[in-house]
């Protein structure tokens, strides 16, 4: 009791003692909420109205904590198209499973529960199939080429959905039409799936990826809430109007891809595929400086190389003309010499070997190579692939770039941005060990 009123008569005593309450996860975003002043009597007064504390309390749900700060400056772009985007797969949703429900049988007194039962599961049956071939054909290459397999997703789920709403139209064919839209959109998932984890980790600037991942449940919840209540509606207005629902389905669709386009233009990854390390080795070639991850974003491809190879006016990359972790044994033997003199003479004690044979640079990756070898590899048969048909002794001058210029472009590739520790490429399934039997050395 004492205590008490002794501390009262320190505060009244004091001219003036005052402390400010704040509120936010971020120090970068915080809001003084209220300010307590004691001068001498104790007085509090509030900053802010009511409604806006509210508001940030419900926006906490949906993004991540210390946003903007705690997230890449692509991340708010890409939501926001992809939030979009998966506004319109509900609703097309709910237009294709009427479709699908209609072919099976609902609503008529002919259908039997066990015949539709058996179909049901002929269709997810051939989804999940369908799923483990696709992770075990592609699965490794999924994370060198994000991007293009997030818009390769989402345009096999479009066919899948196509699939649904086609179903009705053939009867006698109704199963292979089913099981074919459910193939489809296995590959949706597992690619779907696999590249939202890596675009995941690049938002990631404070080690926040669960946290990211959580506030992408509750948008795509809240996505796919509104897309149901839109998509009942919309399938309520065009009940027994096929022109209207095809138009409808059309329209979505083509919106959904176009919004899928932009929200991987937005995105500006750090991470060295064979792409985009390739767009930064010519550039650095031709004026010794790095590009940056947003302008590297607005040159590499999105879509696959096949759609865009024959009409693209942008200059040939030299990626065309490597092959990257090559079998020894699929040389013939002047090759193989080749391969043999190169080990000894300019490979000794590299984790690789760069061999030239029809124009294309073959690149053999030593069983002991790291991921910074691999990526020292690829930028050395780059030079070699420049210097074809400029340089008479290839490999003594892509050698000399290498012990002069490699350090320097990775160094100001990490002050660019890029990380440098590895280069994201399809699995290396086939390695090579060498040996100098006269010396005795081998390479570990």
């Amino acid at each position: 009791m004492e205590e008490t009123v002794s501390a009262n008569k320190e505060i009244r005593s004091s001219s003036k003692f005052i402390i400010e309450e704040w509120n936010g996860s971020s120090s970068t975003k915080l809001f003084k909420t209220a300010t307590i002043t004691a001068s001498p009597y104790l007085s509090i007064q509030r900053s802010g109205s009511r409604f806006n504390h509210v508001w940030r309390r419900v926006l906490q749900a949906f993004v991540p904590e210390g946003f903007p700060s705690s997230v890449t400056p692509d991340y708010a772009p890409f939501q926001v198209w992809d939030s979009l985007q998966g506004l319109s797969t509900y609703i097309r949703t709910m237009l294709s499973t009427q479709a699908l429900l209609s072919a099976i049988g609902v609503g008529e007194k002919s259908a039997t529960v066990i015949g539709a039962t058996f179909q049901w599961f002929l269709r997810d049956l051939t989804g999940m199939l369908g799923g483990i071939l696709f992770t075990l054909y592609k699965g490794s290459d999924l994370d060198s080429n994000a991007k293009m397999w997030r818009l390769v997703a989402d345009l096999m789920n479009d066919l899948g959905m196509l699939m649904d709403l086609l179903s009705p139209l053939f009867p006698s064919a109704f199963i292979f039409v089913v099981c074919l839209g459910s193939l489809s959109r296995s590959f949706t998932g597992v690619a779907s799936g696999a590249t939202r984890a890596a675009l995941t980790q690049h938002f990631a600037l404070q080690n926040n990826v669960a946290d990211i991942s959580a506030k992408e449940g509750s948008q795509e919840t809240v996505a796919t809430m509104i897309g149901m209540a839109l998509g009942m509606i919309l399938a309520r207005i065009t009940m027994g109007l096929p022109l209207a629902i095809w138009l409808s389905f059309l329209s979505l669709t083509v919106f959904h891809m176009y919004a899928n386009y932009r929200a991987v233009r937005c995105l500006a990854l750090t991470s060295l595929n064979i792409e985009r390390s390739t767009i930064l080795f010519q550039h650095f070639m031709e004026t010794g400086q790095v590009l940056s991850p947003e302008q590297v974003s607005r040159t590499e491809h999105v879509l696959p190389t096949w759609i865009t190879s024959w009409s693209s006016k942008k200059v040939k990359l030299l990626h065309a003309n490597v092959r990257l972790g090559v079998r020894v044994s699929s040389l013939d033997h002047q090759e193989m010499m080749e391969v043999l003199l190169s080990a000894r003479y300019h490979y000794l004690k590299a984790k690789y070997l760069l061999v030239e044979r029809e124009g294309i640079i073959n690149v053999a990756i030593h069983k002991n190579s790291t991921a910074s070898d691999v990526l020292q590899s690829y930028i050395h048969a780059l030079v070699m692939a420049k210097l074809m048909g400029k340089s008479t002794s290839v490999y003594l001058e892509s050698q000399s770039w290498m012990d002069k210029q490699y350090e320097v472009f990775l160094q100001k590739l990490s002050s660019s941005g890029w990380k440098t520790g590895r280069l994201l490429s399809p699995p290396i399934i086939w390695k090579a060990n060498w040996t100098d039997v006269s010396s005795d050395d081998k390479i570990d």
